[in-house]
Parts: C-alpha cells; structure tokens; sequence
C-alpha cells in the first residue's frame, strides 16, 4: 500500500495555509458593466507578472450532467462574451454539441482574484476561425491537424511525432496550412460573472453580476444587477 506520507513529504495537507491579504472589493468601486470590470482586472493581471493570465479553466458537462474540466486559453474578450479555440470533435467539443453551456474561470494567485464566467456557448464563424488559426505559429498549425481526434487514444507518442513529421514534410514552414474542417473557435455569451478577491480569515469578496436582460439584448443596453455573495 502506498504510504501517502511519503507524497506529500512528510506535511500535514491539512495545515497548510495562505492568509489572502492583498486587496479588498468593494461596491462602490466596481464598474456597473462587468465587461469594463472585466477589462480593469484582466489589463492589472497582463502588467503584474503573472504567468500567462489569460490561461483559464474551462468546465463543460455531457449530457448526463457528467462534468469535465481543462484548461484552455483565452484568445479574445470584448462586449460580445469570451473567445478560445478548440478541436470540434474533442471531449469538450463533444460536451458543448450536446449541452451549449460553460464556465471558465480565470485565477491569478498572485493578486489573490479570480473571475467566474458563465452563459451558453456558440461557435465563430468559419470566417473568424480560419483568420485566428492562420494567425497561429505554423508548427501549432500543423500540431493542430495531427492531433486527430483530440483526446483520442494512441498507442505510443511515437505515433503523434510521427504524424507530426509527415505533416511537417507536407506542409513546410512558409507553405499555407489548410484549417482542419474540426477546428475552431467557441464564444461563451455570459450570464453571469463574479468576481472574487480573497481576504483575511477566508472572509473573501464575492461580486456577482447577473444578467436580468434576454440574452440576445445587445450588449451596450444589458442590464445587470451586482450581489455581494457570502464567502
């Protein structure tokens, strides 16, 4: 039997702690639009040396309510929701034909904030994707063709270098790298957004903004309503 001990060097998991004392979130100083707010944290995070900041999580569920969770990054944010590309036919691609919903949530533990955001999720236009994906470094182009299907199960790496390498001899740096029909970009339309800055005592600051508009409202005439949510 494994001596769990051993794994965690010898500490008690349990008494490991951090004392979140860096900031404070108040009302009065938030923007009523989340996106602005949104805007204000995430430009903080890109000049406050943390490493890559738009590094997100991604959580989707099946059908069945099953959820699955990975991390993607952010490619685009702007008044219409939050932009990452995927493979189509990848397990969260699967997720997200069948049940169009996500969250992703962004954490910099160096500022000690996080933010939440939720809503339904549709996909770019082919237009939109293809501009993105020839935008790319040309080896993450070609990587993006060898991987078929993502989240697939193969024998060895040696099969994924190998495929890699033909593709390569296929495609040379220079050559234009056709999109993969599988490939594209996702946009979540949100919902909901909270901010989250952590605070001494695990009292930490939780500011929700919910949608209280259709979701198909144009987003500069949006209404949102802020809560302060208990920690």
């Amino acid at each position: 039997m494994t001596d769990l001990t051993k794994l965690t060097h010898r500490s008690d998991l349990a008494s490991l702690r951090q004392s979140y004392e860096k900031g404070a979130l108040h009302r009065a100083d938030v923007d009523p639009n989340p996106f602005k707010q949104f805007k204000r944290w995430f430009d903080h995070a890109l000049t406050s040396n943390q490493k890559e900041p738009y590094a997100m999580t991604l959580a989707t569920a099946n059908m069945s309510g099953r959820p699955s969770a990975r991390t993607v990054l952010l490619r685009q944010f702007d008044e219409h929701g939050a932009v990452f590309y995927s493979n189509y036919d990848s397990h969260k691609g699967e997720d997200l034909a069948n049940n169009p919903y996500a969250e992703v949530l962004l954490f910099w533990n160096e500022l000690e904030q996080q933010i939440r955001i939720a809503g339904p999720v549709e996909k770019l236009t082919e237009a939109e994707s293809t501009a993105y994906f020839h935008s790319r470094p040309h080896g993450s182009q070609v990587a993006a063709c060898a991987s078929l299907p993502q989240s697939g199960v193969i024998a060895t790496r040696d099969v994924l270098d190998q495929r890699f390498k033909d593709l390569l001899q296929q495609y040379p740096e220079g050559s234009v790298v056709p999109k993969p029909e599988f490939w594209g970009g996702y946009r979540i339309l949100p919902e909901v957004f909270e901010f989250w800055q952590g605070r001494k005592s695990r009292l930490h600051d939780r500011l929700q903004y919910r949608l209280v508009d259709d979701i198909e409202t144009a987003p500069t005439t949006q209404k949102w309503v802020i809560e302060r949510l208990m920690p």
